[in-house]
C-alpha cells in the first residue's frame, strides 16, 4: 500500500491517544521507533533517509557535536530536539549543525522576540485566545497538522510585531516538540480577510526581509502547503513581495484561492473550523489548542538555557547596525561564517 493510503485512511485527532497530537489510538511500534506510528516510520524512510541505523549514529554524533562544541552553551541533549535539525536536512549531520547553529543565530539577532517564548505573556495569550493563530486539532489527508491563521483578528493598534512574532515562534515550537509533526511537516491556511494598511506597516520591509529569509532557514520546520484566502486587492503587492523572499521551492508551495469552495477543493474541509466548512466550531479548536500549547510551555521557556558561548549583539531594527551584502545583521565571532542565502 502506498504511503499516502496509509495515512489518509483516518484522520488524526491531536490530543487522542499521545500528548502533543496525531494518536490514533491504533499506534503500531516499530524497533527503533517507540514514538512514531509505521505510516510515519515510512514516510520518514522515503523521503528523509531515516532508518533506525541512520538515526542512532546521526544522534551519536550530533550529540557528540554538542558536547564539544565551542559555539553552544547549554546545548539540548534529548532525541526530540536534536531530530527537528536532522530531519529538515534528510540526516545530512553538517548541514543538521549548520541548521542549528543557524537557529541559535537567529534567536539571538531576534532575541526580542524569540525569548521568554511564553504563552501566558499576556498579549500573546490574548492572540492565541482570540484565534489569530492555532494549530487544527485534526491532521490533514497526508497527515500533516494544519496551522491555521485568522489575520482579521490581530489589531495592530492593539499589538506589536513583537506579539504577532512571539504568537508564531510558540505555535512552532510547540508543534515541532512532536517527531510525527517534524517528518510530515505542516500545511499553512491564512484568511487574509478583514487584513489592513495598520498591519503593513508594523514591519519595515529591511526587518520583514531579514526574519523571513532567515527564519526560513533556522527554524526547522518541513513547510509543504502555503494557502493564502481572501487577498485583498490592496495586499496583492505585500504578499507578492513577501513570497519573492522565500525560495522557489518554498514559492512553489504557495496557493492563493479567492473563494471558500475553491480552498476546499486541495483542503478537506471536514478538518477545518465548523465556520470555515467543517464541524467542529472555531472556539472549541482553539482551546484544544491553548491545551495543547499549555503541556510544552516548559519546553519553550527552557529554550533559553541554550545560547551561543560568544557574546553577541541583538538585532536593532532600523538600526545602523552593520548589514552583511547579503542584508543580515552581520555579527562577530563563528556565526559570522554562516551562510545566508
Amino acid at each position: 500500500m502506498a504511503v499516502r493510503g496509509m495515512i489518509s485512511a483516518r484522520p488524526w485527532v491531536a490530543g487522542d491517544g499521545q500528548e502533543g497530537g496525531g494518536g490514533d489510538g491504533c499506534t503500531m511500534m516499530v524497533a527503533g521507533y517507540p514514538s512514531l506510528k509505521e505510516a510515519v516510520h515510512a514516510v520518514a524512510k522515503k523521503e528523509l533517509r531515516e532508518d533506525r541505523a541512520s538515526r542512532e549514529q546521526a544522534l551519536e554524533l550530533m550529540k557528540e557535536w554538542l558536547q564539544k562544541s565551542q559555539d553552544i552553551k547549554n546545548g539540548r541533549l534529548d532525541d526530540t530536539f536534536i531530530l527537528r535539525f536532522l530531519r529538515v536536512k534528510k540526516f545530512s549531520v553538517p548541514l543538521a549543525q549548520q541548521t542549528m547553529l543557524k537557529y541559535l543565530h537567529f534567536r539571538n539577532v531576534f532575541s526580542h522576540y524569540c525569548r521568554q517564548l511564553d504563552y501566558l505573556e499576556p498579549s500573546v495569550y490574548e492572540l492565541l485566545k482570540s484565534g489569530y493563530l492555532f494549530a487544527l486539532p485534526q491532521r490533514d489527508k497526508l497527515g500533516r497538522r494544519v496551522i491555521f491563521a485568522n489575520a482579521g483578528k490581530l489589531d495592530p493598534y492593539k499589538y506589536n510585531n513583537s506579539d504577532m512574532t512571539k504568537a508564531h515562534l510558540v505555535t512552532y515550537e510547540t508543534l515541532l516538540e512532536d517527531e510525527e509533526n517534524q517528518v510530515l511537516g505542516f500545511t499553512h491556511v491564512a484568511d487574509l480577510k478583514g487584513v489592513s494598511a495598520a498591519q503593513m506597516t508594523l514591519w519595515s520591509p529591511s526587518e520583514l526581509g531579514a526574519i523571513i529569509k532567515l527564519g526560513e532557514q533556522a527554524v526547522p520546520m518541513r513547510h509543504k502547503e502555503i494557502h493564502f484566502l481572501h487577498v485583498p486587492s490592496a495586499f496583492r503587492m505585500v504578499y507578492d513581495f513577501c513570497k519573492s523572499l522565500f525560495t522557489e521551492k518554498m514559492r512553489n508551495r504557495f496557493h492563493m484561492h479567492f473563494s471558500l469552495q475553491d480552498l476546499h477543493q486541495t483542503v478537506d474541509p471536514k478538518i477545518l473550523p465548523k465556520e470555515y466548512g467543517g464541524s467542529i466550531p472555531m472556539s472549541e479548536m482553539i482551546d484544544l489548542w491553548m491545551k495543547e500549547v499549555s503541556r510544552k510551555r516548559e519546553s519553550l521557556l527552557s529554550l533559553d538555557n541554550m545560547e551561543p558561548h560568544k557574546v553577541m549583539h541583538g538585532y536593532k531594527p532600523r538600526s545602523s547596525t552593520p548589514k552583511a551584502s547579503n542584508g543580515i545583521t552581520s555579527l562577530p565571532g563563528s556565526f559570522r561564517r554562516l551562510e545566508v542565502d
